[in-house]
């Protein structure tokens, strides 16, 4: 993938950087995520491990004698909360120098590598807090020049396997002579393109019911303690009844994952953020009062051999 606006303002070279493969052939693994604008960008995934390699080409953008100070590219790993604004955490950091000072009085490219890079935590946009990784290349100024530089962003999934076995869900709610129900979930983990199966069961119904819906509802956490903040949305809500239910009517759920912008489970990424996820199921009276049951779930990657690329991460924040 070529990145073909390489001028930056105040900027005294351009910078491209295109990615390759082992062979030297442009890198074709990509993936489409929602920038911060709400329109989607191409951006090269990787995953735990891999390497990363391509060229970067540096281009003088003035006619006089152009010295530097060095050129470099940097491979940065960092967490930006919404609340600390202009201060990211850094957690991973690798730099490789591509030429000491001197002058440069033509476009000339520099092949880099970063090989096996620890990449353990996934690429992430939310409302309050984003996971990202970038390349930042930087050509030092000399004396009166100023630097230039650019970043290129990367994306990074990771993928698990399933080793435990899976235990349904049983739980029974109510409201005192009022109402009283059964629900069950097949299990408590999902892959992202997984189908939720369950089925709620009603014991006791003396309330007039209008309809039920599942939910999916998404919890950010960031801080800890008493600094901790959370912001929760609704991912997805889909209606399972409509109507009045009786006393032993069951009530099927099937809820498919896979249409919903949905990310694995993220528990204390850099001691810094949380991502969890629950199934709210909500009951609607015919006066509008609304009871409602939580059930957290466990969300992750599946790991499967040629499995498209599903866009995600994208929260409705400003990040």
């Amino acid at each position: 993938m070529k990145n073909i606006l390489g001028l930056v303002q105040g900027a005294t070279a351009r910078i491209d950087l295109e990615f390759k493969n082992e062979r030297g052939q442009a890198y074709k693994k990509t993936v489409p995520v929602k920038a911060k604008n709400g329109e989607t960008e191409e951006l090269p995934l990787y995953t735990n491990k891999d390497d990363i390699l391509g060229e970067i080409r540096v281009t003088p953008l003035t006619t006089k004698k152009f010295e530097h100070m060095g050129i470099r590219v940097q491979l940065i790993g960092q967490i930006e909360l919404a609340s600390e604004r202009g201060q990211p955490h850094d957690f991973v950091s690798l730099v490789r120098e591509l030429a000491p000072g001197g002058d440069l009085s033509a476009s000339k490219t520099f092949p880099f590598e970063f090989r096996n890079v620890e990449l353990q935590y996934d690429s992430y946009r939310g409302q309050q807090v984003r996971c990202r990784y970038l390349l930042r290349v930087t050509v030092l100024g000399k004396g009166m020049t100023p630097d230039s530089k650019r970043d290129f962003p990367i994306w990074v999934r990771n993928y698990e396997k399933l080793h435990e076995a899976t235990t349904p869900i049983k739980m029974e709610v109510g409201i005192e002579d009022c109402l009283h129900i059964e629900f069950e979930y097949d299990k408590a983990k999902y892959h992202l393109r997984d189908v939720v199966v369950g089925k709620i069961y009603f014991l006791l119904v003396r309330i007039k019911l209008k309809y039920m819906e599942v939910e999916i509802r998404r919890k950010e956490t960031t801080g800890a303690g008493s600094a901790a903040h959370n912001e929760s949305d609704t991912i997805a809500k889909y209606e399972i009844m409509d109507g009045a239910p009786v006393r032993a009517e069951s009530i099927p759920i099937r809820l498919y994952l896979s249409p919903f912008d949905l990310t694995p489970t993220y528990k204390e990424v850099h001691n810094k953020f949380s991502v969890r996820y629950f199934l709210n199921l909500v009951l609607v009276d015919e006066e509008d009062r609304r009871y409602f049951k939580q059930q957290e779930i466990t969300l992750y990657r599946k790991e499967e051999a040629g499995a498209e690329a599903q866009m995600e991460g994208a929260g409705k924040g400003p990040l």
